[in-house]
């Protein structure tokens, strides 16, 4: 009888908040698609419109001005439903994200060797730079329990990051991805992600309370897990790859399979306390190279994750943002200071690079442009940093401030340096050489196609999207 009672009293509660979820999943999925549209309108990438979406459904706006309906949709007993939604799409998309990188291809030796100097170019003056602002701003706005070092160190990486999946997608629905700007920008740029990771991963170890053995005990552990799933399950996933190769048949079973190897990915780094994106990141990279495959994972994926999960993890980002507190030049420096920092040392540190490798000063500053965009990735980034307490609620606030306004400035100032008429020029030389194209070089249209080519149909963006 009592027992009867208890399950019918769970069943209510359970009942109780599917109906508070609901709604709230449903705001923002019409909220995210009304911005993205509009951001397509005024021909930005749909993921901007995502990320302001999130901003505007937080404190800032729509808590400011109807804050009992704000807290109606978004309630205590929401907020930890939609956390657990996101962290599983992030999850998923840092995995699409991984599969479509092609690390297993630089390009050629003398492509290669230029992609790792735009990467280096790229991540190096801004991590610097964003170093020196941290350690400037630590006093104003660290938290007292983060040393100087490593609020620094956070500073910087946040800043050094790219949003490759939106670059990625940017030249694809320039048809340029094949093009030698192309390929050695998304390359040079996978390369930061990458780096990005593996930074904030230690990061991460470094920030653990446990002391130093634990720190070292968890960078170990991470190293022996990307070492695992590369070199183990990478070679034992590969006749995967050639059975849908062969077959053109990705079907449940081969779903199943992958969703696990995801998850329990993710589960590991989550449990070793470097989070789980980084282990859906290298459960990407370790996913089969074969076109077909990666074709395939794409479409099975691409979309749900898009439309549906990662709208959610940018509501549950502006639900963090407050903006309010920012005004008054207390936070208006600080906040300059922290924008100049980024944009300058990726701006003019790949375009200084792509000049120096043999480009024209409109394409170096076309990558400029798009290398400093960070979209999804930093958002990514620093909700790691503020659920790890490695930063405060204002600077959560400033580096979203950051994200949304350079990748706001990513299209313009890539219009700039590259108008349409340019743009077609290049496009026709590259089709002369693609007509008598083999295959290989048709299967480097490949490498960002699971995290890119989902809105060059088009579809909801990614980011950093990404």
């Amino acid at each position: 009888m009592q027992h009867g009672i208890y399950m019918a009293v769970t069943a209510d509660k359970n009942l109780e908040l599917v109906l508070k979820v609901m709604p709230a999943i449903v705001v923002i999925m019409a909220v995210s698609a009304l911005c993205g549209r509009l951001a397509l309108m005024v021909k930005q990438p749909r993921v901007l419109g995502e990320m302001i979406a999130g901003v505007l459904l937080g404190p800032t706006f729509f808590g400011a001005l109807f804050p009992h309906a704000q807290e109606t949709v978004f309630s205590a007993e929401v907020k930890p439903i939609l956390y657990v939604l996101s962290t599983i799409g992030l999850t998923l998309f840092m995995f699409l994200v991984g599969a479509g990188m092609d690390h297993g291809s630089t390009g050629g030796g003398r492509e290669g060797r230029q992609a790792a100097t735009l990467a280096i170019s790229g991540m190096v003056p801004s991590l610097l730079l964003g170093i020196g602002a941290g350690y400037l701003l630590y006093d104003h706005l660290s938290r007292p329990d983060v040393s100087t070092l490593e609020f620094s160190f956070f500073v910087g990486g946040a800043l050094s990051i790219t949003a490759f999946p939106m670059l990625a997608r940017i030249l694809y629905e320039r048809r340029l991805q094949n093009s030698r700007l192309g390929r050695m920008t998304l390359l040079g740029a996978s390369v930061d992600d990458a780096a990005a990771w593996c930074f904030l991963a230690v990061l991460s170890a470094w920030h653990a309370k446990a002391g130093a053995m634990h720190a070292l005990r968890t960078i170990l552990l991470a190293a022996a897990f990307a070492a695992v799933m590369l070199f183990v399950v990478a070679r034992v996933l590969r006749p995967l790859g050639n059975y849908v190769e062969r077959t053109g048949n990705f079907g449940f079973d081969q779903m199943y399979l992958v969703g696990g190897i995801v998850l329990l990915a993710g589960y590991f780094t989550d449990y070793i306390g470097i989070y789980s994106v980084f282990g859906g990141f290298i459960a990407g990279l370790a996913m089969p190279r074969n076109p077909a495959f990666r074709e395939a994972l794409h479409g099975r994926m691409m979309d749900l994750v898009c439309v549906l999960l990662l709208p959610i993890f940018f509501a549950f980002s502006g639900l963090n943002t407050q903006l309010n507190g920012l005004a008054g030049w207390g936070m208006v420096l600080p906040f300059l200071l922290i924008l100049v920092a980024g944009f300058s040392g990726k701006y003019f540190g790949c375009a200084l690079a792509m000049k120096g490798v043999g480009f024209s000063w409109r394409e170096a500053y076309a990558v400029g442009g798009l290398m400093n965009a960070r979209g999804l990735m930093i958002l990514i980034f620093i909700n790691i940093g503020l659920a790890q307490g490695m930063i405060t609620q204002d600077v959560f606030s400033l580096l979203v401030l950051v994200a949304v306004i350079t990748t706001a400035a990513a299209m313009p100032l890539y219009r700039w340096a590259l108008p349409e008429r340019i743009e077609q020029r290049m496009e026709a030389e590259q089709k002369a050489p693609a007509t008598t194209a083999s295959g290989s070089e048709r299967e480097d249209a490949g490498p960002a196609d699971a995290a890119a080519a989902s809105d060059a149909r088009p579809s909801p963006a990614t980011a950093g999207s990404s």
